[in-house]
């Protein structure tokens, strides 16, 4: 059976909510699992067939643990991933994009094939209370990420990717 992936980091809930929506979309078309970035390590990519990284934008760049996850797995794994699919969704106060491009990069590195486009939901926090309070993706969000979390494992499913 084909093996999702989903890795990822939330400290205000927003990148949770949506990486659980995918998992929810993806568990009845592949086998799949939902790790925090701070538990998953090279051995969970090496046991799956395809990936999905969720993760907030924390001062225009991927928040800190997720980067720790890809700095951990990066060499081990090296060499042994190539052309596995992946897609990546962001929650982001503003833009998105700088995360969505390291995300990029390094999944290049490791010569992932991604399969979409990056998804980057928007909260428009822009106040350090609005920045630092608990987020509601709201439910039209939240089913995009169920899609995508379908969408990437019934791919895999079918060996589309």
């Amino acid at each position: 059976m084909a093996q999702l992936l989903i890795v990822y980091h939330s400290r205000t809930g927003g990148s949770q909510q949506m990486a659980q929506a995918a998992f929810e979309g993806a568990r009845n078309e592949a086998g799949t699992s939902l790790k925090p970035a701070d538990q998953a390590g090279p051995d969970d990519l090496l046991a799956a067939d395809g990936y999905l990284f969720c993760a907030p934008e924390n001062l225009a760049a991927l928040s800190g643990i997720m980067k720790d996850f890809f700095d951990r797995c990066y060499y081990p794994v090296l060499g042994r991933i190539e052309g596995r699919a992946y897609a990546q969704m962001i929650c982001a106060g503003s833009d998105g994009e700088s995360a969505a491009r390291q995300t990029a990069r390094i999944a290049q590195g490791w010569r992932l094939r991604a399969v979409q486009e990056p998804l980057i939901l928007c909260t428009h926090a822009q106040t350090p209370e609005a920045i630092l309070s608990p987020k509601t993706i709201p439910e039209q969000e939240l089913a995009q990420c169920r899609e995508i979390g379908q969408a990437l494992a019934a791919g895999l499913a079918m060996g589309v990717f």
